[in-house]
């Protein structure tokens, strides 16, 4: 009908792979999710209304004053942080689907206080999770060699399943990472991780090719390449050996790496070269976790504490 406003396209928005997202590569919630899901709704509903009915022609204007209708319609401080979270999400989710070009939220403006601190594991729980896989289990070197190469590296679980074979040199222990934006990353990891390597591609590897691996480092037990949603799984079913009960996920080693990285007094720009941060912002958030760790230490082993 002439007039009549354009209604944004479900599939432009990527609404249902946005919640396959948090629930695989996030490894979020239930509630979360849901949470996550009626503020991306909202938010689209907003932009609809406004003639935007394609994600690439959003910019941080109208998430700005998206941000200020929520304040104008009495929503709690705690409701409208979380709002901005997900909104944080989202696009950072359709930046790696290279659905859009630039992530408009990152020119939004938000008090520090608002930042949620990333959730780490402990060295000892790092420690458990690496070693968990069952060594009777005929995959079990797979697991390790991804459980190995995700905290060594801190890379994503997108770039984890992307990677291609001959990305990896196991001599100077580096790997080539295709990053967001297409970007390219060299990154080192250790003998740990070159041991689980070495072993998978050696024992486990061979018997997995099929021809439909693509290339890829990592394969299923049908031969092709792993998905996000597999990741997940190993990672979830290390954490249940591993006796660890909190939730955690593939972007949980990410975190931990980073962070034990600074514990150990690594520098704040190589860590963020490891992580492929394009602001050294970005990277600054663990800086306060590491603070957090530094008070923690205190706490208890200070006499005084």
């Amino acid at each position: 009908m002439t007039g009549e406003r354009d209604r944004p396209d479900p599939r432009a928005f990527r609404e249902e792979l946005f919640a396959d997202y948090l629930a695989f590569e996030r490894g979020l919630s239930a509630s979360t999710m849901e949470a996550y899901g009626r503020d991306v709704a909202r938010l689209i509903r907003y932009l609809s209304d406004r003639d935007i009915v394609r994600p690439r022609d959003v910019t941080h204007l109208e998430l700005r004053d998206h941000v200020y209708s929520l304040k104008d319609r009495g929503l709690a401080p705690t409701s409208i942080r979380r709002a901005l979270s997900s909104m944080r999400a989202y696009f950072a989710f359709l930046l790696e689907e290279e659905v859009i070009e630039t992530d408009p939220t990152e020119q939004i403006e938000s008090p520090r206080v608002w930042r949620t601190l990333p959730e780490v594991l402990s060295l000892r729980e790092t420690e458990g999770l690496l070693e968990a896989p069952d060594p009777s289990h005929p995959l079990c070197w797979r697991d390790r060699a991804v459980l190995e190469l995700l905290y060594a590296t801190g890379m994503r679980v997108s770039e984890l399943v992307g990677l291609p074979r001959q990305s990896l040199d196991l001599e100077d222990r580096t790997c080539l990472v295709y990053g967001k934006g297409s970007k390219e990353r060299m990154v080192p990891f250790g003998r740990a991780a070159r041991r689980a390597l070495v072993r998978y591609l050696r024992d486990v590897r061979p018997g997995l090719e099929r021809g439909r691996g693509e290339g890829m480092v990592f394969l299923s037990a049908r031969g092709r390449p792993l998905t996000r949603m597999a990741v997940w799984t190993i990672v979830r079913n290390a954490c249940d050996r591993a006796g660890i009960e909190r939730a955690v996920s593939p972007h949980t080693l990410r975190h931990s790496c980073a962070t034990h990285l600074l514990e150990g007094g690594a520098d704040l720009a190589a860590v963020q070269e490891l992580l492929g941060h394009v602001d050294i912002a970005t990277t600054e958030i663990y800086t306060h976790v590491d603070r957090e760790y530094v008070h923690e230490m205190h706490r208890t082993h200070h006499p005084r504490g």
